[in-house]
Order: structure tokens, then sequence, then C-alpha cells
């Protein structure tokens, strides 16, 4: 609680406005290097507590959102100890470096994140050498998360396998082991609440992971109401223009505007996006990608406002700001990732699918096609991800450029992996029935017609029953302990 209190606090401070408290987290970091000198560190009670206190100091800094103050603090204790051949001095380099890790993942600077790995790994090495045994786990840890984020799923799953230890939540939803994810997801937020609590920030990082993962499998009301928990909270302990409450908007946002997709009020989605905007403009430099990646939420808002526009010159006008915003999140995507990564091909889908919404339709086909590519070579042909991006392909040639034959051939193999991996109630089968019912009506074949009209009716049905369900995405226990549940389900 007093750390909680601490962190709220301290973020009133950045958020007072003035030249100097928007400043204070620099100011820290600052204070400590200079506080560090080599007078310090040649006494050996005096070296002790300064990189106790840079390494409690770094950690607050991490916590409370101050990615880059953080960074620099860690940095300082790595330089002072990194020469240090003892087994101490290579014990406090390797934590160093393994918390420099965790923060270049966060902050999304993937390329000094690799070079740091390298280091962490050699210290780890050098500890191997020495027969000095040390916990393991946290550095895997933040080097699957490394490789997740340039989408080496496979690297992921063969480090796990191979260290025997447990596959991270990402990697699993993203390989499509919901079982696997499930167990994982619930474990973490059970153990969270039961150990810091529902109004702690650990167990608002543990609902975000958990609302990631409803949202993979469907299960959008319940991604939505578990979003609205984790910004809540964040509020309350942070509040004002703070990394982790952006972030939540951001969540929050995309969540919103898939459940509302249908309905068409996309309101509150892109209030949350705003909101997640306007935030991280003010604390982050304008090119981060944390920044691009809540734009490219706002741009797939703002098309839909604009395709449900009657305003001509309104419609254009979101248009093009939708067509800037995915832009800018596609160089930077492609600057942090590369070509081929999963979230370079997702902006180009998400191009596609504007380009068509603005009669570019050769360019929406070209975009479709590179984001396809993409996804079947890193996710193989049968994912969630390759069938958004074939049904939104057979979308365009359906609809706008009479493709009939190459738009129902990929209709079934989007309709075919959705029911696959969700089920028959899955919610994207709504657009793929609804494109066939069109495409049967437009080529005249009316059995057919008929027969997805009442598909679609089934689909409708199966939809109003689970909508009508009540919703409680935290209404569970886990009874089994963690060691029985990494025997059954991870090291079998």
């Amino acid at each position: 609680m007093r750390r909680t209190l601490l962190h709220h606090c301290f973020q009133a401070l950045m958020d007072r406005g003035s030249e100097f408290t928007q400043k204070i987290s620099c100011a820290l970091a600052t204070a400590f290097k200079n506080h560090l000198t080599p007078q310090c560190l040649s006494d050996q009670a005096s070296r002790v507590k300064g990189l106790n206190l840079g390494f409690a100091l770094g950690c607050f800094l991490a916590e409370a959102g101050w990615l880059t103050e953080s960074e620099h603090v860690y940095e300082v204790c790595y330089k002072a100890v990194k020469h240090d051949d003892s087994e101490a001095g290579l014990f406090r380099a390797l934590e160093y470096c393994v918390r420099m890790l965790h923060v270049e993942n966060a902050n999304c600077r993937y390329s000094k994140a690799k070079r740091v790995c390298t280091e962490a790994f050699s210290l780890a090495e050098r500890l191997a050498q020495k027969g000095i045994s040390f916990n393991r786990a946290v550095l895997y840890s933040e080097h699957s998360a490394l490789l997740f984020a340039q989408s080496l799923y496979d690297e992921v799953s063969s480090l796990c396998i191979k260290l025997k230890i447990i596959s991270s939540l990402h990697a699993c939803v993203v390989k499509r082991e919901f079982k696997k994810a499930e167990i994982l997801i619930k474990l973490a937020v059970h153990k969270a609440r039961e150990h810091f609590g529902q109004h702690h920030p650990k167990y608002s990082d543990a609902l975000l992971d958990y609302g990631f993962f409803l949202l993979n499998i469907d299960s959008i009301s319940s991604a939505v109401q578990v979003y609205q928990m984790v910004l809540d909270i964040r509020q309350a302990v942070f509040g004002g223009n703070n990394l982790y409450v952006a972030i939540a908007c951001e969540d929050l946002a995309y969540a919103t505007y898939v459940y509302e997709y249908s309905s068409g009020k996309f309101a509150d989605a892109r209030d949350h996006a705003d909101k997640a905007i306007n935030i991280l403009s003010q604390i982050l430099h304008p090119n981060h990608l944390l920044l691009s990646s809540s734009k490219r939420v706002k741009a797939l808002i703002l098309e839909e406002i604009a395709i449900d526009s009657e305003d001509k010159s309104l419609e254009e006008k979101f248009l093009l700001e939708a067509q800037e915003l995915h832009l800018q999140s596609l160089e930077l995507a492609r600057k942090a990732f590369g070509e081929k990564n999963v979230q370079t091909a997702k902006h180009y889908g998400n191009l596609g699918r504007l380009y068509q919404s603005m009669h570019r339709f050769k360019e929406a086909e070209e975009m479709h096609q590179k984001a396809i590519k993409i996804k079947e070579k890193l996710l193989g042909p049968d994912d969630y991800e390759v069938a958004l991006s074939v049904g939104h392909l057979a979308s365009l040639y359906n609809y706008d450029m009479n493709k009939f034959n190459e738009a129902e051939k990929l209709y079934y193999r989007s309709i075919s992996i959705g029911k696959a991996l969700f089920g028959k109630s899955y919610s994207g089968l709504e657009y793929d029935y609804r494109g066939l019912l069109r495409l049967y009506h437009h080529t005249g074949a009316h059995e057919m017609a008929m027969h997805y009209h009442n598909v679609l009716q089934e689909w409708s049905q199966l939809r109003d029953q689970n909508n009508t369900s009540e919703v409680k995405p935290l209404d569970f226990d886990v009874h089994d302990s963690v060691e029985n549940i990494v025997s059954k389900h991870f090291l079998s």
C-alpha cells in the first residue's frame, strides 16, 4: 500500500506542469549518476550502499513508467561493476543487465535490447564457467519477450522446451495453444490477486495479459470488462500523464472498437484512443513505437466512423487522417521489426482495408497480399491472423473488384480457419457469411444464397445465446499447486 501511495505522489509531482517537476524523474537519474562517483565506488561500504540505491531507484522508475530514466540508472550501475570478475561483481552485472533488458523491451527499443541480451548471456556464461549456479528464469523470460517482439515464435517455443521452462502466455496465444494459455493466465491472475490484492499495479499487469488472452479467444465482452478494470486500477494508482495509464487506454480502445464493430458506436473507443495519444504525446518522442500503436488503433476507429458518415467532406477528412496514421505506424514498425514481422503485416492489412474504403482497389489488393504472405510464413497457413487477411481480401474481390471465384474460395478458407479455432459462434464468421450471401445473390446462385441466409440466422442465434449469458471473467479460482500445474501441462 505504501508503495502505491508513493507512486501516486510521484506522478502528482510529474503532473504539476512546472519546468522543474516535469523533469523530476530525470533529476533523480542525474542526481544518482552524480552520486555514484569513483570516490564513492572506491570505498566498499559506500559502493554497496550506492549500488543498492541504484537498483532500488531503477526498479521504482520502471514500475512508475519512466523507462528511459530507469535505463539510465541501470546503465550507471552496470558500468560500475561490468569489469568486476568476482562472484559478487558478476552477479550484480547480470542483475543490472537483465533489468535493462526488461526496460528496453517495455520501451520497444529492440535494437538495444538485442545488444543487452547478448551481454547478459555472456555474463551468464562466465558465471557458469566458474561453476556458480544462479536463477535463469528472469533472463530467459526477457529473452523470450524479445524473441516474441521479433515474431520468432518457434524460437520461443524451442527455448522453453530446451530449458524445460513454461512458455510465455503471449507465445501460447500466438501459437493458438489456448488451453495452455488459459492455465497460465488464470494462474497468474490468481497469484497476483492473492499476493498483491485487487488494487495493485502488479495485479493490473496480470489483468492486462488476461485481456489479451480473452480478446484472442473471441471473448470480446469479457476483454472489455477486464481492460476497464486495468484502467481503473492504474488511474487510481498513477493517474495523470502516465505510460501505464496510456497503455490501458489503448487496449481498452481497441477492445471496445472490436466489441462495437457491428453496432457502429465508436464514441467510447475513440475517446480512449484519444486519451492514450494525448498522454503519450506528452511523455514520449513523436516517433516512439508505443505512440505509433495508439495511432493505429485510432486510425481503425476513424475509418469506421468515416464509412458510416453521410457527410462526404467529413468522410474524406477522416479517411485521409487514418491514412496518415497508418503510414506512420507502418514505417515505424518496419524500422523496429523489419519487413518479416507480424506487426508489419498487420499494418499492411490495415492499409489494405483503408485503401478499399478510399476506392484505391489495386493498392488495397497489394497490401492484403503482402499481409497474407508475411503471416503465412511466420504463423502458418491456418492461423487466425491469416484468416483475417484472407477474409479482407475476399471482401475486396467480392464488393469492389468482381473477382467472385477468387472471393468464394477465400471466404471458405477464412470460415474454415475461424470455425476450427473458435467454433460455430465465432464473431468473425458474420462478415464471411454476409459476404457469401451477397456474392451468391449477385451471381444468381439463389439456392446457395438461401443456404447462407439460413447459416447466418443460425449463427446469429448462437451469438445471442452467448451474449445473454452473464459474463463474469474473474469468476474462477485456482486450487492446484503451481508445481502440479507445471508438471501436468508444461513438462510432460
